[in-house]
């Protein structure tokens, strides 16, 4: 036998399954504890739905409502949440050891600009050839980078190496 779908959302009306149950009218008033049977026909009386609000008290709190647009604005709420959160993404930062001023300048600002969308950012660091012998040189250049940012971004990862790329990951502070 199959069983019934099961339903998503609050239980309202006859799926209401605890024998007492703490009512508020439409209005907003307390109308106290009574048998859900009751709350049920005082519902149907006003032309609403009785709606589980608070299923986890003791007893449970139902309202006088029109399930229908309970849902509705339970999922516009949803919706809007859903649509005002901010995924934090990691944008990289390619540089080499003998990097100009000027390239590191540009690519400073867009580090500014990253950690400003409030993303993380990854500084990558490739060595090519007989730059491996100069890791110095590329640990200097991101502690400068670290020393740019230090006001509004915080270390996340230190500098490290990995086969021929030294990297530090930022993130905003705050």
């Amino acid at each position: 036998m199959l069983a019934p779908p099961v339903k998503s959302g609050p239980r309202y009306n006859q799926m209401i399954n605890v024998p007492k149950v703490r009512v508020i009218d439409e209005n907003g008033e307390n109308l106290g504890v009574m048998y859900t049977r009751e709350a049920i026909d005082q519902a149907a009386e006003v032309g609403l739905d009785l709606v589980e609000v608070s299923p986890n008290a003791d007893p449970p709190v139902c309202k006088f409502l029109d399930v229908g647009k309970f849902r509705y604005e339970a999922q516009k709420k949803a919706n809007a949440a859903r649509k005002s959160q901010k995924t934090q993404e990691i944008k990289e930062i390619k540089m080499r050891p003998n990097i100009d001023d000027h390239d590191y300048d540009v690519k400073m600002r867009n580090v500014h600009r990253f950690i400003e969308d409030g993303d993380k950012v990854k500084v990558t660091l490739r060595f090519r050839g007989r730059e491996l012998s100069h890791q110095q040189l590329g640990m200097n250049l991101l502690k400068r980078v670290q020393e740019d940012v230090a006001e509004i971004a915080k270390i996340e990862a230190f500098p490290r190496m990995e086969g021929r790329q030294m990297l530090m990951v930022l993130a905003p502070k705050g």
